[in-house]
């Protein structure tokens, strides 16, 4: 059973190594100082995700963070390449993919790649040591389909890792049980939603 960190409990990220990909110089630097500041001592920073696939075709790497936008090959294709053309178990490393828009399409975009998480700009330490430790504690399963390869994405109905808080932390977790009925179906959720005239 997963265990939740104490606050007294130190993480030790000095042997992570950590793929950091962003066309941008800045937010390459930016996310190069909040990682070095969790300990991290091996980064490898990449300009492009085309760059990322010649390193990851020549070795593994624990953490990979990359930006959804970016030219010629943006954050979406790399890590559907990573998935899908990459040999166990580089497959399976883990990917927060970092986003400047918040739209639950670009979430959902990011979901259905197969990224770990999805963390918005601007970027706070706080927030990404938080889905750090999430993946540290993660028991969802990798799954491999037709139409998708990645971590299960139902994790709205898992919710954080167990004794840990965080936005989903009202959510059911796994480990209450199966579900007793069958999930409704996405239009009956949305009519319930909407805001219905009543005649009079």
């Amino acid at each position: 059973m997963a265990r939740a960190p104490s606050r007294s409990s130190k993480v030790n990220l000095e042997q992570a190594s950590v793929l950091l990909v962003d066309d941008n110089p800045q937010a390459l630097d930016i996310l190069a100082s909040i990682v070095q500041g969790f300990g991290v001592r091996e980064q490898i920073r990449c300009a492009s995700a085309l760059d990322a696939t010649e390193i990851l075709k020549r070795r593994m790497v624990d953490l990979i963070l990359v930006d959804c936008a970016m030219p010629e090959m943006d954050g979406y294709d790399f890590v559907k390449w990573l998935r899908r053309e990459t040999p166990a178990p580089t497959c399976m490393t883990p990917v927060i993919m970092l986003t400047g828009h918040a739209a639950p399409s670009k979430v959902h975009k990011s979901r259905d790649c197969g990224a770990s998480f999805v963390v918005t700009k601007p970027l706070t330490p706080g927030v990404l040591l938080q889905r750090i430790l999430w993946l540290a504690n993660d028991e969802r399963e990798f799954v491999k389909a037709p139409n998708y390869v990645g971590p299960d994405r139902r994790v709205r109905n898992f919710g954080p890792p167990l004794g840990m808080n965080g936005r989903r932390a009202g959510d059911l977790s796994n480990h209450i049980g199966e579900a007793t009925e069958a999930n409704m179906e996405q239009a009956d959720i949305d009519s319930l939603m909407k805001v219905r005239r009543v005649a009079i």
